[in-house]
């Protein structure tokens, strides 16, 4: 009977595979799920009853693709793992939950590693103005959905694959600067690839507005966009401000609010076509400049700045605001600046599961003292240090009331070499030349001003080319040692240490570079990554940190290439003022030869000259 279904097919699919050109403007598409997989595996993964439920499962596949339908009174777990090096991105291209559902009656979860109990990644729930796109940091994944207890039939469409992070598609995504410009999908006007992923972050000048025109645009068709889509946000980040989700054949225009816009192309596994080619324009936007108010985050500081003209906006001038800690005072120019460590003034911090959050609040007193017709205002600043995030966002609510400002920021990390065990006298010299089996002492700073952090050196890799392509040697892995000579000492404070032996690699070049992978956790967390130490592949099961990141240091050389290109670099110092010499014995040896000659000369002509004077003779005379 499958057989005969699929024969039925063949016609169906020829047609689709002719319907590309202009005819297809006016032809609507079918989709066929026959080519991707069974049909019974994916049209109703998972159904539950209400008062019964019965869902979730254990997935292993490398990739696949689930339509999922749950009622009321569900709580089902959806476990992805398979033994690979490889790690998982989740998308949620289609959901519906029940109207009028909340966060907390109603979500899906998605957990960092093979259950529940591991690092909250994200949730979904009925407000999420996105399309969730996640990813872990190991080869496995858990997502929870719970349901209430409305009568409702919920909708879910989500796909997930493994990929390695290192590999990029050529021209995929970017960050995309100036008034104009344009950009195309891959492979463009050719068919796109499979399980791509590519975010281009639109940046015009200050006080524009983005008008973003596809000019062509074709993508496979699906009522919900769930299969191959691309998604539009008005901003740089991806998780809210979404504009729209599109796929098919159109060409749409899209507006943004404010000078930054993010625009997201993302692939499954079947049915490519030609993609798009778009262009983005700015415009001016009208009325007055907007006051500037903006937050910068570092591992150590926080920064605010409120312009005079931005605080007489909201009724008030530069001599009230006031942190959480009313004796840090501003610094007052044509700005109101409030600049202090991350931990201190007041600053509030929060564990958020994949985040650590430390926030302060600037606020505006009234004048006068028994009455008042201004609005009491509170700006909040939040410092978000994410895991793997670099991209720094800024944003101020239009609400005259609250004022909410939010920057993404890093810590701040950085790798030396020690002289000693002690660890007080960095390496300065670079490359940095040692005996081979020499130890060499490596350590990891956090510089922040949060005491309660811990520095955790995962993993480490050395490679004999900076860019650490196929030829590597681990010497630190989860945490374990694989090499012999490889030492590592507990965490300390904001230290990650260890020691091993140099060595060389054969048939390679010279240079030795590390490259070490590095978490950062909360101290007051019980039982910690940072302080689980080595931890296999097999008992993985916690991804308990807060922060992860890579640090690089090198070259690494032998102290007898060094000796080498010293006695080279003598040889060719003797040979180069031996041919001085030879030049300058040369150069006086044609001087004496010139002057010779010259007095050779002149004997010849005096010589000659008087060889011609007339002869005298004497003659007797006759008496």
């Amino acid at each position: 009977m499958q057989v005969l279904q699929q024969l039925l097919l063949l016609p169906l699919v020829a047609a689709l595979a002719l319907a590309e050109d202009n005819s297809i403007e006016h032809k609507e598409f079918i989709k066929i799920e026959t080519l991707r997989e069974p049909l019974t595996s994916w049209l109703c993964c998972c159904c539950s009853s209400a008062g019964a439920p019965h869902c979730g499962t254990s997935l292993h596949d490398i990739n696949k693709s689930l339509k999922i339908e749950l009622n009321a009174n569900a709580n089902c777990i959806w476990q992805i793992q398979r033994d690979t090096n490889r790690t998982i991105r989740l998308i949620f291209s289609y959901f519906k939950f029940a109207p009028s559902s909340s966060c907390e009656t109603e979500s899906i979860k998605i957990y960092d590693g093979p259950s529940t109990n591991v690092s909250l990644l994200g949730q979904v729930c009925n407000n999420t103005n996105a399309v969730p796109v996640l990813q872990s940091s190991s080869n496995s994944l858990t997502f929870l959905i719970t349901t209430n207890s409305v009568p409702f039939t919920r909708n879910f469409f989500v796909f997930y694959y493994y990929f390695s992070p290192e590999t990029n598609i050529e021209n995929c995504g970017g960050q995309l600067t100036g008034p104009n410009g344009t950009f195309i999908s891959p492979n463009y006007p050719a068919p796109y690839p499979e399980f791509a992923y590519c975010v281009w972050h639109i940046r015009t000048p200050k006080n524009t507005k983005i008008n973003l025109e596809f000019k062509d645009f074709f993508l496979e068709l699906d009522q919900n966009c769930q299969f191959d889509f691309t998604a539009v946000y008005d901003g740089l980040t991806t998780n809210t401000g979404l504009i729209g989700k599109i796929c098919g054949r159109v060409q749409p225009t899209f507006e943004s609010s404010s000078n930054t816009m993010t625009v997201v192309l993302s692939t499954d596994y079947a049915n490519s076509y030609r993609g798009f080619a778009a262009q983005y324009t700015s415009a001016a936007l009208p009325g007055p400049v907007e006051p500037n108010a903006f937050l910068t985050c570092s591992s150590d500081t926080m920064r605010i700045v409120l312009s005079k003209a931005y605080l007489a906006s909201l009724g008030y001038n530069g001599t009230h605001p006031q942190l959480n800690d009313p004796s840090c005072s501003p610094v007052i120019t044509d700005s109101v600046i409030f600049s202090f460590p991350l931990g201190g003034c007041g600053t509030t911090k929060k564990d958020e599961g994949s985040s650590i959050t430390y926030t302060n609040i600037v606020s505006l007193s009234a004048n006068g003292s028994i009455i008042t017709r201004q609005n009491s205002v509170e700006i909040i600043a939040k410092c978000k240090m994410e895991n793997n995030s670099t991209l720094e966002v800024i944003y101020i609510t239009k609400n005259n009331v609250i004022q909410d400002i939010t920057a993404m920021g890093q810590y701040n990390i950085n790798m030396s070499f020690y002289e000693s065990d002690s660890f007080s006298r960095p390496v300065q010299q670079s490359p940095y030349y040692v005996d081979l089996n020499q130890t060499l002492f490596a350590q990891v700073s956090l510089n922040s001003a949060d005491l309660n952090l811990l520095v955790f050196v995962d993993t480490c890799i050395a490679s004999p080319q900076p860019d650490f392509g196929s030829l590597t040697y681990d010497l630190i892995r989860s945490g374990c040692s694989k090499d012999d000579t490889v030492v590592t000492y507990p965490p300390l404070e904001h230290y990650g240490r260890f020691k091993f032996n140099a060595f060389r690699f054969l048939r390679s070049s010279p240079s030795v570079y590390l490259q070490c992978e590095v978490l950062i956790c909360d101290s007051n967390t019980t039982n910690s990554r940072c302080t689980q130490g080595c931890i296999s592949r097999q008992k993985r099961t916690v991804s308990s940190y807060k922060w992860k990141t890579s640090t690089m240091m090198g070259p690494i050389r032998l102290k007898r290439d060094l000796r080498s290109a010293d006695h080279s670099e003598s040889l060719t110092k003797a040979n180069a003022e031996e041919t001085l010499n030879l030049h300058q014995y040369s150069f006086y040896g044609l001087l004496f030869l010139v002057l010779l000659s010259n007095i050779v000369i002149v004997v010849a002509v005096i010589i000659n000259y008087y060889k011609r004077q007339p002869g005298y003779g004497y003659h007797k005379l006759q008496s």
